[in-house]
């Protein structure tokens, strides 16, 4: 089903600018097209006939974070980000995919050992120093027009895989009732391991099993992308190797991944076969931060008191409504003292490869980020995204300071 379908939906904008205030490239640029009135305006445009498809309107289509928060603040709660992934699959199918996504969606995500092949190819060469090289010829381009300046985002690559050390499979647990799936993020996989680390240790605590689970990608990359047959293609594999596991609830510490796991039913219409499945997948699902506030969670032992603030990721706080969860579980942590973070859901930028191709944009997003954060002094900075978690850090790199940033079940189990 093509954009033109969503004629009255679009047709809801009443051009009030509300969105202005709360979309971070508007903020950021003072551009028309950067905002959600703007973008809906040019979708009715196509569909009215009045302009075409074409290279020209791939900026305001891709340059969107997909953050929601227009939709936050539009009195009809216009669904922009959506329309938005409706109208990039219509340009994809229109225009043309790029080779580079077709090597990420169709080759390596849906395989996991070939994304650690990839990633450690990739840590090799950054070791041996070969990426610099590679900037220098230029080669790096082929990846993204400003991947040459966001390649040190990420300032180390581990050169093993987080499942290649905790390999998928059955860990007993502490706990006397609960088995639990835990679904590993690519970005915990390839990059966050410690994350992972402290999760499964958390998880093991609290379960009487954990299964680490031999999934693939969620799917989100694809999906946001607009690749929507990618994005059905990776849920069904994980649908069919994990659906009929043995254990009571999915738990993810990625909210992103979470978020988009909970959404897989409406990639397939009500008449696939599939729809039903994938709303039986889905409700096993649990954010961390969302299954934590349910259980006795282990206190840490805290030497010395420490500040703490939170950054909402888009995905936890729009995407699935957990804005007191996460919060709840830092105040009730023995010696911490909770800074509330200003503007905390303020997207930091990340937006999946967004800064390959936006690298300016991104950095105009994350240093208003990381301004709010300077003013919090906060010793530790706490998320629930480990996308979120790079990109905070490369800011915090970058404007030289010396809070830490990391994942709330880091802090629980004292890492």
């Amino acid at each position: 089903m093509g954009i033109a379908a969503c004629y009255d939906e679009i047709a809801q904008c009443n051009k009030c600018g509300f969105c202005q205030v709360a979309c971070p490239i508007f903020r950021a640029t003072g551009h028309e097209s950067g905002v959600a009135r703007g973008r809906l305006a040019l979708l009715r445009a196509i569909i009215e006939g009045r302009l075409d498809w074409s290279d020209d309107i791939d900026a305001p289509l891709f340059d969107c974070l997909l953050c929601g928060a227009c939709t936050s603040n539009c009195f009809p709660a216009i669904p922009t980000s959506d329309l938005l992934i409706r109208a990039r699959s219509e340009y994809l199918a229109r225009v043309g995919r790029k080779s580079i996504h077709r090597l990420l969606f169709d080759h390596l995500l849906p395989y996991p050992d070939r994304l650690h092949v990839a990633a450690r190819a990739v840590a090799l060469s950054k070791k041996a120093g070969l990426s610099n090289l590679a900037r220098a010829l230029g080669l790096l381009r082929i990846f993204g027009r400003d991947f040459a300046n966001a390649e040190d985002i990420v300032e180390n690559l581990p050169v093993t895989a987080f499942r290649d050390r905790h390999h998928p499979g059955v860990y007993q647990g502490s706990g006397k009732e609960l088995i639990i799936g835990y679904f590993i993020g690519c970005g915990v996989d390839i990059i966050q391991q410690q994350t992972g680390t402290a999760t499964l240790q958390l998880l093991r605590q609290i379960a009487r099993k954990v299964h680490v689970l031999d999934n693939c990608c969620c799917g989100l990359p694809a999906y946001s992308f607009g690749d929507l047959q990618i994005a059905q293609k990776l849920a069904q594999k994980n649908m069919q190797a994990l659906a009929s596991g043995p254990y009571d609830i999915i738990v993810t510490d990625c909210s992103s991944c979470a978020s988009f796991l909970k959404k897989y039913p409406v990639l397939f219409s009500e008449e696939d076969s599939r729809h039903e499945a994938a709303k039986m997948f889905s409700a096993k699902v649990r954010d961390l931060t969302e299954w934590l506030n349910t259980v006795a969670v282990p206190a840490p032992a805290t030497d010395a008191a420490i500040r703490v603030t939170y950054h909402d990721p888009c995905h936890a706080s729009r995407g699935q409504g957990l804005v007191n969860e996460p919060r709840d579980i830092l105040k009730n942590i023995p010696g911490i003292e909770y800074r509330e973070l200003p503007e905390a859901d303020w997207c930091c930028g990340g937006a999946g490869a967004y800064a390959l191709s936006q690298y300016d944009l991104y950095r105009r997003v994350l240093d208003r980020k990381i301004a709010n954060l300077k003013t919090s002094e906060a010793d530790i900075i706490a998320t629930s995204c480990p996308a979120c978690i790079i990109h905070l850090s490369y800011g915090v790199r970058k404007h030289g300071l010396k809070t830490r940033v990391c994942h709330i079940s880091e802090i629980i189990n004292g890492i």
